[in-house]
């Protein structure tokens, strides 16, 4: 099977006419956001065009960290790991988090400098980091035989499991009041005087005073069918699962060469680290100044990819009217096959380090596509030009950690509730990006 096993959320039978709130996406921001609106007192209705988590929410790592983000990053981190801490009580549904340690080693001079930048960001908001030397390193790690020679650690941040997490705060939203409806896309915006004044469904119009648009990879395009012009591109990425692996390493690492996380089945999740695919795309043309400058800057961490994504993107339409048939009903779940030549590699590269890897068998591997802004930094912003609608996607690979915090700001910018961090750091404006265009 080339798809993550998940949770299945079984969605509404009916359509509600009127909320306070919509939210379009069903991965883990947008699940977040419904649940903390339901439990403020919002009337809900979360839309989701596929299955909950059907995307990149059931496809990442499954990380759960503060350290090795964006300066930006480091509140929204720092409120998310809280949040997590207490949602298996919060919800009284198993989301797989656990506080059991992340390691980040390397050993080359770009690789040092990396996890220098590391602890010094860490330490500017006071977070329990600790340096490694390589005998340290080796006393984490029992018999491995990492050729890294430092690395960071920090043994608060941890892991949660992504087939059970969204899934697990989208039936704690229904409970909360929710309307959770699933197979179910949104199609476009009702405007009346300029204003968000519902959404139109495949299966009908819902009055609203507020939207969020939580996309993910799609959020881009359901944008532009509105004149704005969201910055974010596809990356493609590539993930397996272990089945129970007895005497595996206890803490999450990333290296220069892999990722890999314990899971809560006694497996290991596992990638190929540091080489990104950037899907080459009608998008990445257009949007090529935008990203040119990172692509520079991180040309070691990423790799053009030609894939079915180019035709996808020269073949969607860019605009249709809200009685249209839309591409989020042709294409419900983006599903790509792995590359298994990276994970491959990964595995080879893991059994090099871990001798008990040599007896891991696979149980899955899965593609994804993973939404990515010019600065690896979400937005999380009212939408210029159009009042009540909040854009909350671009979360660049790190959305899973963040999640639950990033909804819940994403809920309190399109509900007047005071926020949870400061959301200047995440608005759209610092891409220059005004009102929409036509």
């Amino acid at each position: 099977m080339t798809r993550p096993v998940v949770q299945e959320v079984a969605g509404d039978a009916s359509l509600p006419r009127a909320v306070d709130l919509v939210v379009i996406g069903g991965g883990i921001l947008g699940v977040s956001a419904a649940l903390w609106a339901a439990e403020q007192g919002h009337s809900v209705a979360l839309l989701e065009k596929g299955r909950i988590a059907g995307e990149q929410s059931s496809r990442n790592w499954g990380w759960v960290r503060r350290m090795g983000r964006a300066v930006a990053e480091y509140p929204l981190g720092i409120e998310s790991l809280r949040i997590w801490q207490g949602l298996n009580a919060r919800i009284g549904q198993e989301t797989g988090f656990r506080r059991s340690g992340i390691v980040y080693s390397g050993q080359s001079a770009r690789q040092l400098a990396w996890l220098a930048t590391v602890e010094r960001d860490a330490a500017q908001f006071g977070l329990a980091v600790r340096r490694l030397s390589r005998a340290q390193l080796a006393e984490q790690f029992p018999g491995a035989r990492l050729r890294d020679t430092e690395a960071v650690m920090t043994e608060e941040d941890g892991r949660a499991e992504p087939a059970l997490a969204a899934p697990a705060l989208a039936e704690a939203a229904r409970r909360a009041g929710a309307h959770v409806l699933t197979g179910c896309a949104a199609r476009a915006l009702d405007l009346s005087a300029g204003r968000v004044s519902g959404v139109v469904t495949e299966r009908g119009r819902i009055a609203c005073d507020a939207v969020i648009l939580a996309g993910g990879a799609w959020s881009r395009l359901f944008a532009g069918n509105h004149g704005l012009d969201l910055p974010q591109l596809r990356v493609r990425s590539s993930v397996l699962a272990t089945r129970p692996l007895p005497g595996g390493p206890r803490h999450a690492l990333g290296n220069g060469a892999f990722g890999l996380r314990p899971r809560l089945d006694g497996g290991y999740t596992l990638a190929r680290r540091g080489r990104a695919a950037v899907q080459i795309t009608p998008d990445a043309f257009r949007l090529l100044p935008d990203f040119l400058p990172g692509l520079r800057r991180n040309r070691h961490e990423l790799a053009l990819t030609l894939d079915h994504g180019l035709w996808q993107g020269a073949t969607t339409p860019r605009r249709w009217s809200a009685e249209a048939v839309t591409p989020f009903e042709r294409c419900r779940v983006l599903d790509p096959e792995p590359q298994q030549h990276a994970l491959g590699q990964a595995m080879r590269e893991v059994r090099a380090v871990f001798p008990v890897f040599a007896q891991a068998r696979v149980a899955q591997s899965w593609g994804g596509i993973i939404d990515v802004t010019p600065d690896g930094v979400p937005i999380l912003d009212h939408a210029p030009g159009l009042p009540g609608l909040v854009i909350a996607t671009g979360c660049s690979g790190h959305g899973f950690g963040i999640g639950p915090g990033a909804g819940q700001l994403a809920a309190e910018l399109a509900t007047g509730a005071a926020p949870l961090v400061d959301p200047a750091p995440f608005r759209l404006a610092r891409f220059g990006r005004g009102a929409p265009a036509g």
